[in-house]
């Protein structure tokens, strides 16, 4: 599908790609006003839905009740704080034998599986130790 340029989508994949902690679609909206003021939030989202469905950025869904997105389209995981909320990304090496693991009761081939990580990141677990 031959898909024509558009800058605000442009402008959006840009703003994805200076973050690491996996926005909303709210916050993408409230920074990338600020370079075009007339944006509207529909537009912002149609945006983010269609370049997930490209496969240009990752939708995740991490239980929150709103979806977070992520530029960073390589196979990675990621952990979600359960206290403030934070999503962030997580490297784990030899966890690619999942696939196989997986393969071994289920009838069918695997093509692919999807896992966040709960707990509570290293900011929370610093306010909660007592001073």
């Amino acid at each position: 599908m031959a898909l024509k340029y558009s800058r605000q989508r442009q402008v959006i994949k840009n703003f994805l790609m200076t973050r690491k902690d996996h926005p909303t679609a709210d916050v993408v909206y409230m920074n990338v006003r600020r370079e075009y003021p007339n944006i509207s939030l529909a537009t912002v989202y149609r945006n983010l839905s269609l370049l997930a469905e490209l496969g240009e950025i990752r939708r995740l869904r991490v239980g929150d009740g709103v979806d977070h997105f992520d530029a960073d389209i390589s196979e990675h995981y990621h952990a979600v704080c359960t206290e403030c909320g934070s999503v962030t990304d997580l490297k784990i090496s030899g966890i690619d034998r999942i696939m196989d693991v997986a393969g071994k009761d289920f009838d069918g081939e695997i093509t692919g599986h999807v896992t966040y990580f709960y707990g509570v990141c290293g900011d929370c677990c610093k306010k909660t130790l007592p001073s």
